[in-house]
């Protein structure tokens, strides 16, 4: 009786971690760098200050007959933030703002994705920055997908989201113009 319990949930589970992740399973390729977060903020209203994150990784799964059964994971190391001004760096990496010793990681998880037609759609997920988790929504558009030059299969989004910088609890004052950070997402995936 036990071994035939222990049977059932394990196909149960089976099921389950196969339905969270149904479709064609992708590898974001941050080897190759075929992939970006970048971000930017306005800069005493009157300019952006851009950046990035240089260390990350993912995964997502992609159904195309049925995109909302499709799931996508990331972590970034926020340490790795590059605003191409090192002095800045260390100011953004510290206890005002991102405070990476105390939270070196970032992930977000999507909990739901909605199709908008035209290869676009909105995934919906989790966003955990600086020990706050939030759900946020991104405006995603699928770029492309086809075979590359080394045997493989790759498909490419891009993808645009804003947080609040008080959401996250990150409240150093940058003025009423800097409150809100927008992230720009450019993702390949090889297929696994």
């Amino acid at each position: 009786m036990k071994i035939k319990l222990k049977t059932t949930l394990a196909a149960i589970a089976l099921t389950l971690s196969s339905s969270l992740w149904a479709g064609e399973q992708y590898q974001i390729d941050t080897k190759g760098m075929h992939a970006a977060i970048e971000f930017k903020i306005k800069h005493l209203g009157i300019s952006w200050l851009k950046g990035n994150f240089n260390d990350f990784s993912g995964e997502f799964s992609f159904d195309e007959k049925n995109p909302a059964a499709s799931n996508v994971e990331v972590s970034i190391n926020t340490a790795s933030l590059d605003s191409n001004h090192g002095e800045r760096d260390k100011h953004l990496r510290s206890k005002d703002f991102l405070d990476v010793k105390k939270f070196p990681k970032a992930s977000f998880k999507s909990t739901k994705v909605v199709s908008t037609g035209d290869g676009t759609a909105k995934i919906h997920g989790d966003l955990t920055l600086h020990g706050v988790t939030k759900n946020i929504v991104i405006d995603a558009k699928q770029i492309g997908a086809g075979n590359d030059p080394w045997g493989g299969f790759r498909r490419g989004f891009e993808g645009s989201t804003k947080i609040s910088l008080h959401d996250f609890k990150i409240d150093f004052n940058l003025g009423p113009a800097s409150k809100e950070v927008e992230l720009n997402l450019y993702v390949e995936g090889i297929r696994k």
